[in-house]
């Protein structure tokens, strides 16, 4: 009795998520396009950042603890990161009024993009999708000057991963010219 209950119950939990169909990009596979509004309304498209460090950062929902605590340390790292040749983006599935707000609230320096429909989250392997709402999850990719996969990082912790990128831009040589 209590094994077939258990059975049951695991089938109604499997039935609310569904997991994401699309993997997160390997290294040295070229970045998934995208095309998205950041908190101004303006489209940003992947190709803008062609030539430079993309650190792209997929976050579950603006203005909760973590993703306050990684978007804050990212601000705080910010002259580090662009000294190395390097610009930050986050992507959740927040709307742009949503982004605005929590970007000017903790004053954030780059651009926050809304996949409201967890499509670019989904590309990257990076979308929680549990059909009565999405969430992205807390991955990270970094994108070469050429369009690259140079590194993922996958369910990173908010409190130490900038410094982590950090770490990884100058290990990976952003910054050094040829």
């Amino acid at each position: 009795m209590i094994a077939s209950l258990k059975r049951v119950i695991g089938a109604v939990l499997a039935g609310f998520a569904v997991a994401a169909v699309a993997q997160a990009p390997a290294v040295g596979v070229q970045a998934p396009n995208f095309q998205l509004l950041d908190q101004s309304g303006k489209l940003r498209r992947l190709e803008e950042w062609r030539g430079q460090w993309l650190v792209l950062y997929f976050y579950p929902k603006n203005d909760t603890p973590g993703c306050t605590t990684e978007a804050c340390n990212f601000r705080d790292d910010w002259v580090q990161i662009t000294a190395l040749g390097a610009m930050v983006v986050g992507i959740s599935v927040d709307s742009t009024a949503s982004h605005k707000e929590f970007s000017e609230k903790y004053h954030l320096p780059f651009p926050l993009l809304a996949d409201l429909k967890g499509e670019v989250a989904q590309r990257y392997g990076a979308i929680s999708d549990w059909k009565v709402f999405k969430f992205a999850k807390r991955n990270t990719f970094l994108i070469d000057p050429k369009g690259q996969v140079a590194k993922r990082y996958l369910s990173v912790n908010a409190s130490t991963h900038s410094a982590e990128v950090l770490a990884d831009l100058r290990q990976l040589g952003a910054g050094k010219r040829p």
